[in-house]
């Protein structure tokens, strides 16, 4: 099992997605959860290093659980999602090639989606949080 954290945060209705430098596939932005690390302090540390910036009104999103995109089908993702603001601007830094902000369909129009992500779309269209 992938255990992550997540960062759901949107503007202008659209959700924020990260590509990672040398793949194809946009990622919810944060990532894997070291030995000894919360899921928040995960997320913390990731969005400095992929995002370089802060960040401010942490709220957990939820859990959601899929098939971890790239490993195989037995391969499980525990992803702890979490809803916030930027303290500045976000920029691609280290791994990150690129961040897009995405609707839902034009997400799920992508070649390649990940089943985390695409869930994190739902339950946000759900709450009228993003447009689909």
């Amino acid at each position: 099992m992938i255990r992550t954290a997540a960062l759901a945060h949107v503007r202008d209705r659209r959700l924020i997605q990260t590509r990672p430098e040398g793949k194809d596939v946009f990622y919810m932005a944060g990532g894997k959860i070291d030995p000894g690390e919360t899921p928040l302090q995960a997320l913390h540390r990731e969005i400095e290093e992929e995002l370089g910036v802060g960040l401010s009104g942490v709220a957990e999103l939820g859990i959601f659980e899929a098939e971890a995109f790239g490993h195989g089908r037995d391969t499980p993702l525990h992803m702890t999602c979490f809803l916030a603001d930027f303290t500045g601007e976000p920029r691609a830094t280290g791994e990150i090639a690129e961040f897009r902000y995405f609707t839902g369909a034009e997400y799920a129009a992508m070649p390649q989606v990940a089943p985390g992500s695409l869930m994190v779309f739902q339950r946000l269209h759900a709450l009228d949080l993003i447009d689909w």
